[in-house]
């Protein structure tokens, strides 16, 4: 991927609340990676997690990746996260 604009991400982020689960495995890639935003692997398996929720076979990929460099409280954090996006949207 090549750098993400922050009129990208926010496009992302408005599919996201559409559910799509392109737009939710693209903001992980971007979390992941640092493109447009900071490296946050809290906030890259969030939206992997929100992704692979929707079908996305290689969010589920890249959660597991970012998984094993997690320690426990990082993946609960996320988990919560996730689970808090999904009450509001």
């Amino acid at each position: 991927m090549s750098c993400v604009e922050y009129d990208t991400l926010a496009q992302f982020e408005a599919d996201a609340h559409k559910g799509r689960a392109d737009a939710l495995y693209n903001l992980g890639l971007a979390y992941s990676t640092g493109q447009g935003v900071s490296v946050d692997f809290v906030a890259a398996h969030k939206w992997f997690n929100l992704a692979a929720m929707k079908g996305s076979e290689v969010a589920k990929s890249w959660r597991a990746q970012l998984a094993a460099e997690m320690n426990s409280g990082q993946i609960a954090e996320a988990l919560r996260l996730a689970r808090e996006w999904l009450s509001l949207h």
